[in-house]
């Protein structure tokens, strides 16, 4: 079982801010924790002094993030964006009821922020809107723009990666929440294109979908061959190797506790 120690490293689910209108945390938010707990260490030993979430939804990830690195390194900046105002706010309140202090922008993705912040980011975090649906939703107002993630989930998701790319430092790393219907095996070799290597830190399944947090970073050597043909099937496969496959949510005890 894990210690209170361990758990207060994360947002509190009491002091997470709400609206009608934001997405709350949800089984793909505490796994995106989860996965940023599970890299703790590395965290740490990478030294971090900006931080960035494109889509902050209730500040609950960019919250926990910034417990996990520790409050007391004042070192480090958090910048978060979301296209819904009351997101905005919502995560400024989460925020403040845990003592963390962040800039926050509303805007599209990272919208009018590519010039000052361009290879500045070593740590960014995205839960993007990657559930298929018709393109129309896309960028609707409210909650829906949390979700709605177009034709494979891939509209957003697709606009994303290279504002990662162009925001992403030297050595930054990227996590990032797919769908399998996501297609998160192209997804990876898309960003080994550029540069990038990649590694699924969790993966989890319920009855109703499957998902995997996958991390990049820079890494040139792991450039594509195109002579290779290796399928993007066989590319998922070697990174499945990596982790075991958790084919169930953890309790939502766990995840709903007070003393998260």
């Amino acid at each position: 079982m894990a210690s209170y120690k361990e758990f207060s490293r994360t947002a509190q689910i009491r002091l997470v801010s709400s609206h009608e209108e934001v997405y709350e945390p949800c089984d793909d938010s505490f796994a995106l924790v989860d996965a940023l707990l599970a890299d703790r260490t590395n965290l740490l030993e990478h030294r971090p002094t900006l931080c960035m979430e494109i889509g902050c939804g209730s500040g609950y990830v960019l919250t926990s993030l910034a417990l996990i690195l520790g409050q007391e390194d004042c070192g480090i900046n958090y910048i978060a964006t979301d296209i819904n105002p009351h997101a905005v706010r919502v995560t400024h309140e989460t925020l403040e009821a845990h003592g963390v202090n962040a800039e926050l922008i509303i805007t599209d993705i990272a919208s009018g922020l590519e010039k000052r912040l361009a290879g500045l980011v070593d740590v960014m975090v995205v839960n993007p809107p990657y559930v298929p649906t018709p393109e129309d939703e896309v960028g609707a107002k409210g909650i829906t723009s949390s979700w709605a993630g177009g034709e494979n989930g891939r509209s957003v998701i697709d606009r994303i990666l290279p504002v990662a790319d162009h925001l992403l430092s030297e050595k930054g790393w990227l996590y990032m929440v797919t769908l399998t219907a996501n297609n998160p095996s192209e997804i990876c070799l898309q960003m080994r294109k550029k540069g990038y290597a990649s590694k699924i830190v969790i993966q989890r399944s319920t009855e109703e979908e499957s998902l995997h947090i996958i991390k990049f970073w820079r890494d040139f050597d792991a450039e594509v061959d195109e002579t290779t043909g290796q399928s993007a099937s066989g590319f998922i496969g070697s990174l499945l190797t990596q982790i075991p496959l958790l084919s169930l949510w953890r309790g939502n005890n766990s995840n709903n506790s007070d003393d998260k």
